[in-house]
């Protein structure tokens, strides 16, 4: 007897589980990038580029500049690095 395949939709993420599914999908991409040979700077360049293409097309350009000039302030506090980014 042969039964029909049945998807269950799950119900949507919250919006902190969404980033770390995301962000477990691409440190996936990025670790098997990086065994293909692929430049970590190059993988970097190319991320930022599709982030803000992705943004500036949800957003529009005036708004993501606008959250782009709070970034330096984000990198001198430490936001970005590895050791606060584990916590």
């Amino acid at each position: 007897m042969s039964h029909p395949a049945f998807t269950t939709a799950r119900a949507p993420l919250h919006d902190h589980e969404q980033k770390q599914a995301a962000l477990g999908y691409l440190n996936e991409a990025w670790a098997e990038a990086r065994h293909d040979g692929v430049d970590g700077d190059c993988l970097a360049q190319a991320s930022l580029f599709a982030a803000f293409a992705e943004l500036v097309g949800t957003y529009g350009e005036d708004a993501v500049a606008k959250f782009v000039e709070g970034l330096p302030v984000r990198v001198r506090n430490g936001e970005f690095s590895i050791t606060l980014a584990k916590q």
